[in-house]
């Protein structure tokens, strides 16, 4: 099934809400979708050891820089659904508990020991792990450190073990660390790099804090951003107001929970049942009747309607291009910089949300990405020819996945080229010319300010 990402849960009230989408052949009848298989892909639960494509060149060519962005992982819901029990989920960890991990005891341990890291502005006073027997409203779960110690630990033996890229005695400059001010993302970012650099010193940790969850820093003021992302909004209203299945399923769930079906539809059933269905927890009953995985299949569906319309309009992708440039633009510095002989930010590591993660796979073009399952992450890795040492190459990973010649910038590049990956400067005249084209600009700024054609 070929999926594309799209626009998620309301994390920071940035986004409506919505899930993976299909991404039909035109030449053939679209395949049919399996709801409950795909939220099993979404709840990405460990269990198997992953393989990846991560670190794989021709050996004569040098890995030279890799930065990470990564959804956090498994959290309970955002939403509660009015007047019924709310999933009875433990946060917190217990290492003889499934699934664990090897290193979860030692983690809990290292991470009582952080007072010594440096940690942006309200940083400092959010919990290094998650620690209530009943988690708190989008709090991580076991499961989500589980899934990102794993994450770390992957990584760790493509990059340290095997490639070298930090040597033994690194320094907090060769670290690039940023998050957004959720509990949930610096707990994810910190069981990764706990795996990735086993009982690290705390005195180089420099935790950025990111209050957008755009990541876009000091460039968010863009109204035209603003305008496609309301358009978008309007264009799904329109179609959820049309699918007569979907309002039954909604009218009858409001009637099991007794509650009108406006504040049912409010409160986000399906990010809640979401979390049931990854902790095999029963979907919740009243006295009325019981929600269940009918119920569950129709939303689901409903959703993967709505993204492939969503394809077809673009709104969402002339938003994502505007959302997203100035976290591109700020890779595509960095890359240029080392690729230029700077040693400083040869690692990073942004930990975000599927509202981070769904516009920058959609503006690279990755259309057949799945949308962003918990703990997901997005690789970009930057190779120097050892042959020719002033050439520089990417390679764009998504959950192990070689999607470098999936993007917009370097999908004919393969044809005509014998080297697995992107040349540096294809990237650069993407994000620095390229995204503009659509919008009839040359910059940003302007880009911000026009429509597009």
């Amino acid at each position: 099934v070929h999926l594309i990402p799209v626009n998620p849960v309301r994390e920071d009230g940035l986004n409506p809400k919505s899930r993976k989408r299909i991404m039909p052949d035109l030449l053939t009848e679209p395949p049919a979708i399996d709801p409950v298989y795909e939220a099993h892909v979404y709840c990405n639960i460990p269990t198997i050891a992953e393989r990846s494509m991560e670190g794989h060149a021709p050996h004569y060519f040098k890995l030279v820089s890799v930065q990470v962005l990564i959804r956090h992982g498994d959290r309970y819901p955002l939403y509660a659904i009015p007047k019924t029990k709310r999933p009875d989920i433990d946060c917190m960890l217990v290492p003889s508990r499934k699934p664990s991990h090897p290193h979860l005891e030692a983690f809990m341990k290292h991470m009582s020991k952080g007072s010594a890291a440096q940690m942006d502005g309200s940083l400092s006073s959010l919990p290094r792990y998650p620690s209530h027997s009943l988690c708190e409203m989008g709090e991580l779960t076991q499961t989500g450190v589980v899934q990102h110690l794993r994450n770390g630990q992957l990584l760790r033996e493509i990059y340290i073990n095997k490639h070298k890229l930090l040597p033994s005695d690194w320094t907090a400059k060769q670290l690039y660390l940023e998050t957004t001010g959720k509990s949930r993302t610096l707990q994810s970012a910190l069981a990764l790099l706990y795996t990735f650099l086993p009982d690290f010193d705390w005195k180089k940790i420099n935790m950025r804090h990111q209050w957008s969850t755009i990541f876009c820093s000091g460039s968010c003021d863009c109204p035209m951003r603003n305008h496609y992302l309301e358009e978008e909004q309007r264009r799904q209203y329109s179609l959820r107001v049309k699918n007569n299945d979907l309002e039954k399923i909604y009218v009858d769930m409001a009637k099991i929970v007794g509650i009108p079906t406006r504040q049912l539809r409010a409160s986000n059933p399906i990010d809640s049942l979401l979390c049931y269905f990854c902790h095999n927890v029963t979907f919740p009953c009243t006295k009325t009747g019981c929600i269940g995985m009918e119920h569950f299949k129709v939303i689901k569906r409903h959703q993967l309607e709505d993204e492939r319309e969503r394809q077809e309009k673009k709104l969402y992708f002339l938003y994502a291009l505007l959302a997203t440039h100035p976290f591109l633009n700020q890779t595509v510095n960095r890359l240029q910089r080392i690729a230029e002989g700077k040693k400083e930010e040869v690692f990073v590591l942004y930990s975000a949300h599927d509202v981070t993660l769904s516009p920058v796979l959609s503006a690279l073009g990755i259309t057949e990405a799945r949308f962003p399952r918990f703990a997901a992450r997005l690789v970009f890795e930057l190779w120097q020819d050892g042959k020719r040492p002033k050439e520089h190459f990417i390679r764009i990973l998504y959950n192990g996945a070689d999607v470098t010649f999936q993007t917009s910038f370097c999908k004919d590049h393969y044809k005509r080229s014998d080297k697995p990956m992107c040349p540096l400067e294809k990237f650069v005249n993407f994000v620095k010319r390229d995204m503009f084209l659509i919008f009839n600009s040359t910059s940003y700024y302007d880009a911000c300010r026009r429509r597009a054609l």
